[in-house]
């Protein structure tokens, strides 16, 4: 049996929930540019959630942009599909499902074109929705009557002119557009780049106009781990428990974030289904969400990533298995990252919540996130995510970083790589070499050239182009990193670790 809106009936609903069969009569609000399972797994089930509660009220047109594929699976299942919401949340675990009806239908912008511009004459649409990759949010000089235009913005530009056409104007026909692509002030980009397509396209002045301030183009943030399909056998298991098929069906982890920023009234109301979804933020400024992000999460990742490896570990999920290591991701952020992140505008007990919630999400069994894949780009991530906090800890005097001195110590271990024939890089652990993605490979690579790690040490922290400061300046940085790596080379890192965590909370069980 699969799923569909024929077997609904069998599928119970919460108390107090809208009914399915009602939810699948509401009216088109979103449009939502990608199919992929970040957007399934974040926007359409806090839009679903809001639906269900009788709040937001309105459903998804979702555009298929690449050719690959079709939307056979979403028509087949009625735009139905299961959300499997398995890990921790305050430490407990979490292992529920939900059949998400927020989908009213897919389109694809190569054969349906005309279908996705009609929906621009929808007065009730008032949303826009995208998750193109990085790439998706480029400007691409092109003409918007193609059918369709090749990039994103040109798309969402022929749509947002037959809305405009269609509604001779009015101001209050304008659309609030919220882009989740992980690109800093998303929002705005987009904006700039549309105004700039207008131009090239020789559109009038009244129209360009109405698209910079009938429209409101929100920066925003997202955070959800969501790995996607179940490997086949976990589906079928999955599946006998339901008792229905599904071929849509997407496992999330437990936390999710979605960060909105703007300063009108107007997209506060519209955007209601942030009344029932705490996890929703909307607001003047989205910077908060971004700091704890990149520095509690984020960094916490990098300064532990080399460390995990030298340990032996392959996924996050198996060195938080651990004791010892669990301990060190504990204090290295409690300790160590949290007071350099508490701010004017974060307080200690944000910042403590979020260390929280970053340990469940890293002990989270059903996530394979290998360290491996954390270390794609090491070096930019460290001097994006974690050289900034050294360099406060040192500017602030306080006392050594110790925990995040000998993940950067870690870090440029693993970067003290063997080059292969054809050129790239591998880092060497034991006997095993690991085929490292690092951009930078190449110029650590010569700096651990040098005849003593002392001189390599010393090179490698003064490249200002890498790091966008010397970190020489910093007292004693240099001669305890140094130490940090020289113990590295001769002890193993578990037992380094070991020894890092007071005896008291070794022995707590």
């Amino acid at each position: 049996m699969k799923l569909s809106s024929q077997i609904l009936g069998v599928i119970q609903k919460k108390r107090g929930e809208k009914s399915f069969s009602e939810i699948m009569q509401l009216p088109e609000k979103v449009l939502q540019f990608g199919t992929g399972v970040l957007l399934r797994g974040l926007p359409d089930v806090y839009i679903d959630l809001a639906n269900k509660q009788n709040i937001f009220n309105g459903r998804i047109v979702v555009v298929k942009s690449t050719d690959s594929g079709g939307a056979d699976a979403f028509a087949k299942q009625d735009g139905l599909y299961t959300v499997l919401i398995r890990g921790f949340e305050n430490g407990k675990q979490v292992d529920t499902n939900m059949v998400n009806a927020s989908i009213s239908r897919v389109l694809s912008a190569s054969s349906e074109w005309d279908a996705i511009l009609a929906c621009a004459e929808n007065p009730q649409m008032q949303m826009v929705i995208s998750n193109t990759t990085e790439v998706g949010i480029s400007l691409v000089e092109e003409l918007i009557q193609a059918n369709p235009p090749v990039s994103f913005p040109g798309k969402l530009l022929a749509f947002l002119y037959r809305r405009y056409q269609f509604f001779n104007g009015a101001m209050d026909a304008g659309m609030v557009i919220v882009p989740t692509e992980l690109i800093s002030e998303n929002g705005h980009k987009l904006k700039s780049i549309l105004l700039a397509l207008s131009t090239f396209n020789q559109m009038d002045a009244a129209f360009i106009n109405w698209l910079d301030n009938a429209n409101d183009f929100c920066n925003s943030l997202v955070d959800r781990i969501v790995p996607g399909k179940l490997n086949a056998i976990e589906q079928q298991q999955v599946s006998n428990q339901l008792g229905y098929e599904d071929d849509l069906m997407i496992m999330c982890e437990p936390y999710s974030l979605w960060a909105i920023e703007t300063k009108k009234g107007k997209t506060r109301e519209l955007l209601s289904f942030s009344r029932v979804n705490e996890e929703v933020k909307i607001t003047g400024d989205i910077s908060k969400y971004k700091e704890l992000k990149l520095r509690l999460l984020n960094a916490t990742h990098s300064f532990s990533c080399a460390l995990a490896m030298f340990c032996g570990f392959q996924s996050v999920k198996e060195a938080m298995s651990t004791e010892y290591f669990r301990k060190y991701v504990l204090l290295l952020m409690l300790n160590e990252i949290k007071p350099l992140v508490v701010s004017e505008t974060i307080t200690d007990k944000e910042a403590e919540l979020f260390a929280q919630q970053v340990i469940d999400r890293f002990r989270n069994n059903s996530i394979e996130h290998l360290w491996v894949n954390i270390s794609m780009q090491y070096t930019m991530k460290m001097a994006m995510r974690c050289v900034p906090l050294m360099a406060k800890n040192y500017e602030q005097n306080k006392p050594t970083p110790k925990l995040m001195l000998l993940g950067f110590a870690a870090y440029l271990l693993l970067l003290k790589t063997e080059q292969n024939a054809n050129g790239s890089f591998s880092a060497v652990i034991g006997k095993k070499q690991i085929p490292l993605t690092d951009e930078k490979a190449p110029v650590l690579y010569q700096h651990w050239q040098n005849e003593t790690v002392k001189i390599c040490i010393a090179g490698i922290l003064k490249e200002a182009k890498i790091w966008n400061i010397n970190l020489l300046q910093f007292h004693n940085f240099e001669s305890d990193l140094l130490n940090c790596v020289m113990e590295l080379q001769e002890i193993p890192a578990p037992t380094i670790l070991q020894h890092l965590i007071p005896q008291k909370q070794r022995n707590e069980k």
